[in-house]
């Protein structure tokens, strides 16, 4: 099921309240890929900075590089995400919902390798080590509800759930059970949430 379906919230998988920032770094997703997870990310660049336009600029594969020595290692690489939450609750839609955004990578959820083919990846600006705002959670418990409307989500999970070795976003001072008291989810609903 299509998220045409749902009361006029997504067209094509495009999400009614987001800016549309539309990435070239997304592709299908398999064919009859029922869409079932959710993944909650934590990015920032330059490491630490928030509020710029670094971020934007590396989903749209327009990143200068060279304007910090920070952003050096991320010359070449090819990533997106579906949204992005700005520290003051501003979303952005980079991919459509329906398609393959690359912001997984390696990864595994349960039996399943790839999450890239079955997932919706939402970015915080953020870091592991800097509580998010609560205009973030807002924006978060929002555009979740209405995912959850429009496409079969069984699961949300950070990115450390599903890349241990390589990642630790969202990160400790990230409060799953505020997005799941937002949400009014069943705790099984977050499998690796703790406390």
């Amino acid at each position: 099921m299509h998220a045409d379906d749902h009361a006029g919230l997504f067209a094509a998988g495009w999400y009614r309240y987001a800016a549309h920032h539309p990435s070239p770094h997304a592709d299908a997703r398999p064919r009859n890929m029922p869409v079932d997870l959710l993944v909650v990310h934590a990015i920032s660049l330059p490491a630490g900075v928030f509020e710029g336009t670094a971020i934007d600029a590396l989903f749209l594969g327009t990143l200068d590089t060279d304007a910090h020595p920070a952003l050096g290692d991320l010359r070449g690489l090819r990533v997106s995400s579906h949204f992005l939450i700005h520290r003051d609750g501003r979303l952005v839609q980079y991919v459509s919902c329906d398609a393959r955004a690359w912001h997984a990578g390696e990864s595994r959820f349960g039996h399943r390798a790839r999450c890239n083919d079955f997932s919706i990846g939402i970015e915080l600006e953020g870091t592991d080590q800097v509580p998010f705002e609560a205009a973030q959670y807002d924006t978060l418990a929002g555009v979740t509800q209405a995912l959850l409307e429009a496409y079969p989500l069984r699961a949300i999970v950070g990115h450390a759930d599903i890349a241990p070795q390589r990642k630790t976003d969202p990160g400790p001072c990230f409060d799953w059970n505020r997005l799941q008291r937002a949400t009014g989810l069943a705790a099984s609903a977050f499998p690796f949430m703790s406390g």
